[in-house]
């Protein structure tokens, strides 16, 4: 009889339940549209590839349609120089001639700086694509409000790398040692912006990518590693003339942008979200455009 009570008991809670309705049922039925366009969810292989490669060609396009302010950008070199003499930080020159004088290091770091920068950035995207889903929309987006912000940098504050400084005797190691380490020099350099050194996307997209691996991995050996790559990039990029060291400091303050944006729109840093999406229902541009097909 006991048994029997609970039971009945069981029943009456299950009928008195509020009716579940269908915008309910339905996945982020009750969210709104700004929340449900916030809701991570699990990339598609075409879209991601097409994004990238048409957000790539349009950074490039713009990048190198800013006007080559060569006067401007040379006085700001003369004027960034004489703030690190200031500071006592002025030793790109010195760190230029003495990697120089090693020709198999300054030569692999032409290769370094003309290759790791694209290939470690897509890697740690498909890294993160593959093995961490709910958390790639996010950090995709630092990668790209980073770069966006960049662009800014480009056109309003024109600037000369040292290796095209007058009279400061910078070496530039890819025309000297006859490697294509760089599209800014060379026979290359008419495909590139010569003066859009200040900030750095060598610093921001390694320390990107560092920061994403530090955060995200687990084997100590990577996080060690993730740390180790923008430090890297560092000495490369004054090594080779490429940049000075305040440059390196623009492209932190770009990722700081980045960071800030993405976790504005998510309300969360990449790492801190689901390693995999939960179900948030049809994203509502999927939605809009099966509307018109109907």
């Amino acid at each position: 009889m006991g048994e029997a009570s609970v039971k009945t008991l069981e029943t009456r809670t299950d009928l008195s339940s509020p009716p579940v309705t269908e915008v309910e049922a339905r996945p982020g039925g009750q969210r709104t549209l700004v929340s449900r366009l916030r809701a991570p969810r699990r990339p598609r292989i075409w879209f991601e590839v097409l994004l990238i490669a048409v957000s790539y060609w349009t950074y490039s396009l713009i990048r190198n349609a800013v006007p080559e302010q060569k006067a401007v950008a040379l006085a700001n070199a003369d004027w960034l120089w004489g703030v690190e003499r200031s500071l006592g930080i002025a030793v790109e020159q010195s760190v230029n001639h003495a990697v120089d004088s090693v020709t198999w290091l300054i030569v692999g770091m032409n290769y370094y700086y003309a290759t790791l920068h694209f290939v470690v950035t897509i890697g740690v995207l498909v890294w993160i694509y593959r093995f961490h889903p709910g958390r790639y929309a996010a950090t995709r987006l630092v990668l790209f409000a980073t770069t966006g912000v960049a662009l800014v940098g480009y056109y309003l504050y024109p600037l000369a790398p040292p290796r095209l400084m007058n009279g400061q005797q910078f070496i530039d190691t890819v025309l000297k040692h006859h490697t294509w380490g760089s599209m800014a020099s060379g026979n290359l350099k008419q495909m590139s912006n010569q003066y859009a050194a200040m900030p750095s996307m060598h610093i921001g997209w390694s320390l990107w990518c560092g920061l994403t691996i530090f955060a995200v991995a687990s084997a100590p050996w990577a996080r060690i590693l993730g740390l180790l790559y923008p430090t890297a990039t560092l000495v490369v990029i004054v090594a080779t003339a490429n940049h000075f060291w305040l440059d390196a400091v623009g492209g932190i303050l770009c990722l700081a942008f980045g960071f800030a944006v993405s976790r504005a729109w998510f309300g969360s840093l990449p790492h801190r979200l689901p390693r995999h999406p939960e179900p948030a229902g049809p994203h509502p541009a999927t939605e809009l455009l099966n509307r018109f097909r109907r």
